[in-house]
């Protein structure tokens, strides 16, 4: 994405109205594709967005990492104003355009995004991780902490373990063990990848936490972005 268009792109979201972004919503889900990964990317990416109590301003980080190595190659953070305010639902146009302006700066290009959100497992089925993918036309995953919608049975209590995440009759989501009797992690495909191949980047990328380690990373470098706001000034970016 040119720098024009990432500031058009930018200008758009953050001039719509609540009610025109679910329409879009509504819209751009039937552009989302599923299809499978020939392979696990060597190079992921985990996006993280942090909101500091009592401020106005997001701060968005993206990590570019080395599976194959287990190094983190790249890190970009930004400092912003959302202009969408907090609607559930809607999550993803308050925290898109500051997660596209920190991937714009990488100077390593991952082969897929994992977000710290949803991806179809969306009560409109196009949540952050396909928001991303569909702009920046590349795989994207989804992968939470929590359940936005949907019903599931628990999986067992050993790592790659899972079960189906399912809104009515439709599966949207998967709900993936990553360590022995830890809590599972809720996963979904956002945009050019499919359930086993959204499954199989996060046992890939979950090498010893909960959290696989591009989103892991991403969350300390945000929380390390706050703690240093709390002592210097960090100007926010336009």
């Amino acid at each position: 994405m040119s720098a024009a268009d990432l500031t058009a792109t930018i200008r758009q979201i953050e001039g719509l109205a609540p009610r025109r972004a679910v329409q879009l919503q509504q819209e751009l889900r039937h552009t989302v594709r599923l299809r499978p990964l020939k392979t696990v990317p060597r190079l992921l990416a985990g996006a993280d967005v942090s909101y500091k109590r009592g401020d106005t301003h997001l701060y968005a980080a993206v990590v570019v990492w080395d599976r194959t190595t287990g190094e983190i190659l790249e890190t970009t953070g930004v400092k912003r104003v959302p202009h969408m305010p907090y609607i559930p639902g809607l999550l993803s146009f308050r925290e898109v355009p500051s997660v596209l302006l920190a991937f714009q700066r990488l100077q390593n290009k991952p082969g897929l995004l994992i977000c710290d959100g949803q991806g179809l497992a969306h009560p409109r089925r196009f949540g952050l991780a396909c928001h991303l993918g569909i702009l920046l036309k590349i795989p994207t995953v989804g992968c939470a902490k929590t359940r936005l919608c949907g019903t599931h049975r628990e999986p067992a209590n050993s790592r790659g373990s899972k079960t189906k995440l399912y809104d009515g009759k439709e599966q949207i989501g998967t709900v993936l063990r990553t360590r022995d009797a830890v809590k599972p992690v809720y996963v979904s495909p956002g945009h050019l990848c499919d359930f086993t191949g959204a499954e199989s980047v996060v046992l890939a990328a979950a090498t010893r936490y909960r959290l696989c380690d591009p989103i892991r990373m991403a969350h300390n470098t945000v929380n390390a972005m706050r703690r240093q706001d709390a002592r210097n000034d960090i100007h926010p970016d336009r």
